[in-house]
């Protein structure tokens, strides 16, 4: 396992070039306006002392617009999270209970949680940990007669971060007491996922086990397990590393994760390297949808999982989502989102579909499709990204790069002020740059990530000069010397097509962290009547069922490059195009208004091959993400 990490301030890493451009289209789109026109989080939520909504929507809205304000360093952003911070700061009663006492949930507290540890990270402000000590106390006293429930009682891992951010201040063994409580009344998830009792088809019930933003959420349970194991062997509460390990015969908490994700991967896992959830577990089919609560919170766990574990893998799983599904779940100007997105989405439109449970508009793009849920919870995603490019390593003080993507760090290594300015158009080219500036020469690791998709191809030079590059069993190289400034490392990833095997012989196709997908021309067509800032329904301009040839082998289709452009995912101009081959399948045809499942391959076809666009998922609503394969009875047609 590698080592473990803590979070960097939030603030200290700001977004830059086509990222930072992103984060701006999010919080002058719906992020930042959604308070003018959901009543849900306006002036009468219950979050706000209001006799409106009084459950989750308050905290969730705020988990994503506090770490939002801060990275973009924004101060009108800030303004708005500040009332609702301030009002729950005051909420708080003389037992330590806090929120709306028109709903005594557990669970929307947890998010709250979230949030005012955040807050306190960019800010500093000294209220936090005593208003935490006395919620923390509350619940000692009275989860024993009020144990968790519903909800709560599947997602008490992100009570428990917020306790172990509190011990790590103060020392207190009283909260590893309450976060061993917290997880004993939690579901057993790792035994779930691991065992037999795995749904392995579309869940046909409800059950919180396979709701698929709880199964999110329950993967964390490994990554927060292990932080409580290292707290209670650390036993200060100060934050000094832990160098033992594990300790002897405890659990291997990274090998329950990883079992954990192939079991899911097995039964549930898709094209794009997600499990389904269009609301419940669906199975492995491409016409399944993922929720975007679903998204958001796997994210989340990645980040907080490669704190824990320090392993490389996390990084890799994590850009695949926040570079594919993130930005296909909403319009490319984040005025609107989907409930479910299809890895193949034929039409976003109100039709019956095969949805595990949800109603005929979960795939639009709208203000409020389905449930309200995503709407509040759709903001956290690109802002924790951000906040979770860098982290520190607890054994050494050294810097890792979880993940890449334009953007700045600034902060302190021993005392000393560091910058590191990454340059870059990752995903969308292969060369990351990163110029070092310090206020004095410091020695500290930089470990790299090296992803597992080119790990033997990956090169590196440091100020001109070529490094041998060898990554760790762990994923990352390290360079460890001291730094005196105005150093310049470029990291080199190269990109080649790659397949990913699908039943019935089909395949999907990834270039570095990017899934591509054929993509069809769209029709957005405004929906009468519409709420928010716009609803849309997308429709293709053309056929859709095509099929790849790959008689001339992958590695003879161009891949064009061109600059990423204003709407970094939109569907007109994109910065990566691959040019493919392909042909019509006429016997694969819409089944329940979507995609039927892929015709067995390869398919004979009597249509002539021609180029097919591949483009990233993220940018394409109208895509096929798994297709057949043909063998063409005329291979001689343009």
């Amino acid at each position: 396992m590698g080592i473990r990490h803590t979070p960097l301030a939030l603030g200290e890493i700001r977004p830059a070039g086509w990222l930072r451009r992103q984060l701006r289209l999010q919080a002058e789109g719906l992020t930042g306006r959604v308070e003018e026109i959901w009543p849900d989080l306006g002036p009468e939520s219950g979050w706000l002392g209001g006799p409106g909504e009084d459950w989750e929507r308050g905290p969730y809205y705020l988990d994503g617009l506090v770490p939002l304000a801060h990275v973009l360093d924004d101060e009108a952003l800030r303004e708005k999270a500040s009332k609702w911070i301030e009002w729950i700061l005051a909420s708080q009663r003389d037992d330590g209970g806090f929120g709306p006492e028109s709903n005594d949930d557990w669970w929307p507290r947890m998010v709250a949680l979230k949030v005012l540890v955040q807050h306190a990270d960019a800010t500093g402000d000294e209220r936090v940990p005593g208003f935490l000590a006395r919620y923390f106390a509350y619940q000692l006293e009275h989860l024993p007669g009020r144990p968790l429930a519903e909800w709560g009682a599947v997602r008490a891992t992100e009570n428990v971060l917020a306790a172990l951010w509190l011990h790590r201040r103060d020392g207190d063994p009283r909260w590893l007491e309450l976060s061993e409580l917290l997880l004993e009344q939690n579901a057993d998830w790792v035994g779930y996922l691991t065992g037999e009792d795995l749904i392995t088809g579309p869940a046909t019930v409800f059950a919180h086990l396979t709701h698929g933003p709880n199964v999110a959420m329950g993967l964390k349970v490994p990554a927060v397990r292990a932080l409580l194991d290292a707290a209670g062997r650390s036993g200060t509460g100060t934050g000094e590393p832990d160098r033992s390990g594990a300790a002897a015969g405890e659990p291997d908490r990274y090998a329950e994760l990883t079992a954990s994700l192939a079991a899911l991967d097995r039964w549930h896992g898709q094209v794009h390297g997600m499990f389904s959830g269009d609301e419940w577990l669906a199975g492995r089919e491409a016409h399944h949808g993922i929720e975007t609560c679903q998204v958001m919170e796997y994210l989340f766990t990645l980040e907080q999982s490669a704190l824990a574990f320090g392993e490389g893998t996390l990084g890799d799983l994590a850009e695949l989502v926040a570079f594919n599904h993130l930005p296909a779940a909403f319009d490319p100007e984040m005025r609107s989102h989907q409930y479910h997105q299809q890895a193949n989405q034929i039409a976003a439109n109100i039709a019956e579909r095969r949805w595990t449970l949800s109603s005929d508009d979960a795939n639009i793009f709208g203000l409020e499709p389905h449930f309200g849920c995503c709407l509040a919870n759709m903001h956290q995603g690109w802002p924790k990204f951000v906040a979770s490019l860098w982290m520190r390593s607890t054994e050494d003080n050294g810097l890792t790069a979880f993940a890449y993507a334009p953007s700045t760090l600034r902060t302190t290594v021993d005392g000393t002020e560091v910058t590191v300015e990454q340059t870059t158009d990752y995903p969308f080219d292969e060369t990351v740059r990163l110029d070092l500036t310090v206020s004095a020469p410091v020695r500290f690791p930089l470990r790299l990530r090296v992803p597992g998709w080119c790990r033997d191809d990956a090169t590196l030079t440091v100020d001109g000069e070529t490094v041998t590059l060898s990554a760790g069993a762990d994923g990352y190289a390290v360079l460890d010397r001291t730094w005196s400034g105005g150093e310049r490392i470029e990291l080199t990833l190269p990109m080649r097509l790659r397949k990913e095997r699908r039943e019935r012989g089909a395949l999907g196709l990834r270039l570095g962290p990017l899934v591509l997908v054929a993509a069809l021309p769209e029709s957005w067509r405004p929906l009468p009547n519409a709420r928010g800032l716009g609803e849309w329904e997308v429709l293709p301009l053309s056929s859709w069922n095509y099929g790849l040839y790959l008689g001339d082998g992958l590695e003879n289709w161009p891949i064009e490059r061109a600059p990423v452009p204003e709407l970094p995912f939109g569907n007109r101009d994109v910065a990566v195009t691959v040019r493919g081959r392909g042909a019509r399948v006429y016997s694969w045809r819409v089944e329940e208004n979507s995609a039927a499942v892929p015709p067995d391959s390869p398919v004979l076809v009597g249509s002539p091959v021609g180029e097919l666009r591949l483009v990233p998922y993220g940018c394409a609503r109208i895509r096929l993400a798994e297709l057949p394969t043909v063998l063409p009875a005329n291979l001689d047609a343009p």
